[in-house]
């Protein structure tokens, strides 16, 4: 019987991004959560204890639409012409050990280029800022839960690992002021290379497989950062940090959560698949406090996928196409929209930029 290969794919994602978390990562900086964070299905037959997979991932993505929700800012390009816009291209080197047929061990290691162009305010002259290094490496040990010797259709793998800060969190470069000069200022959260959090990772992989030819995926992983915010300002100047904290005048350090599923029909050497992807950013991490500026939101998207194999090599592509974005409050913002409750009324709730698409593309060799 045909087994589908155990095959890297990313976010942000991406991902992606999605990273991170596609759609559209964007300003909602779900950032890459590696090129081993999600398997389609078991490994295959021929992959032996003792063998390595290398896994080389490059994702891109472009954002420039902006929301507040589910509503897209139109105006923002249409008419203001104000828009941000992030281009970010990651790529991760991925090596996973093979010690038998249930366990294994993975290492990510991400590097980012990025750049995030805006208009300056006081005189509307379009400027951009760049990051490029290391980002957040991740090591992870993964268990299927079912014996594969004797359970052939379908199986669970649980992974758990460590997200260490190796990623720059407090990068600056040069911003155009109103009078034409320039001043060194941190850059936005969105191009940082890291969060400046050590965290933990949850996943679960599992598939399922009809025939030889026709199966089903799913894979769920969960980034929790228990440190609140990391000291960077979102812009230059002492500040007090307990108010910088409260306000979101500082970077939080947020969590990350993936979900994705589908099928996949095996054609000669190509392995075909469609399914969602949902990345979120959560409003409030899993532990911890959540004060500090982030963008909180989800992505949707659907997400068709091709592979290509030979001998101990496999080539993929993975294009998840935003349906539903989503800016949801942060946690400043609904501070600010309660404390406006008596008052005002006003809502607080800040905006962010989404891509259309993400595209990730790379190739796996056994070894």
């Amino acid at each position: 019987m045909r087994k589908i290969y155990k095959l890297p794919l990313i976010a942000c994602f991406l991902l992606l991004v999605s990273h991170t978390n596609v759609f559209a990562q964007g300003c909602v900086a779900i950032r890459s959560t590696g090129g081993l964070c999600t398997m389609d299905s078991h490994p295959d037959s021929s992959v032996k204890s003792g063998a390595w997979l290398f896994n080389s991932n490059t994702r891109y993505y472009k954002s420039f639409r902006h929301f507040v929700g589910k509503a897209e800012q139109y105006q923002r390009i249409d008419v203001m012409h104000n828009n941000v816009i992030n281009k970010v291209v990651t790529q991760d080197f991925g090596f996973t050990r093979i010690f038998n047929d249930r366990w294994s061990l993975a290492l990510d290691i991400p590097y980012a280029d990025n750049s995030r162009s805006q208009v300056q305010k006081g005189n509307g002259t379009r400027f951009s800022t760049h990051t490029f290094g290391l980002g957040d490496i991740r090591v992870t040990g993964y268990y299927w839960l079912l014996n594969p010797a004797k359970v052939h259709r379908g199986n669970i793998q649980v992974g758990l690992g460590a997200k260490f800060a190796t990623g720059a969190y407090n990068l600056q470069d040069y911003f155009l002021q109103a009078d034409g000069s320039k001043s060194l200022g941190p850059v936005d959260q969105s191009i940082q290379l890291g969060d400046g959090g050590t965290g933990v990772s949850l996943e679960l992989n599992a598939y399922y497989n009809f025939t030889h030819k026709f199966g089903l995926y799913a894979n769920y992983f969960y980034l929790a950062n228990p440190r609140d915010v990391n000291g960077t300002p979102r812009s230059a100047g002492t500040q007090d940090p307990k108010v910088v904290a409260a306000t979101g005048d500082i970077e939080s350090v947020p969590d990350q959560e993936l979900f994705r599923g589908g099928a996949s029909f095996a054609v000669g050497h190509f392995d075909l698949s469609g399914g969602v992807r949902y990345d979120v950013l959560p409003v409030r991490d899993l532990f911890g406090s959540s004060d500090g500026f982030r963008r909180p939101g989800r992505i949707f998207s659907g997400e068709p996928g091709v592979t290509y194999r030979f001998k101990n090599i496999a080539i993929y592509g993975f294009f998840p196409i935003a349906i539903i974005r989503d800016r949801t409050q942060s946690v400043p913002d609904l501070r600010t929209t309660a404390s406006n409750a008596s008052t005002t009324g006003a809502v607080a709730h800040g905006d962010a930029a989404f891509a259309d698409y993400v595209v990730n593309i790379g190739l796996t060799v056994r070894f």
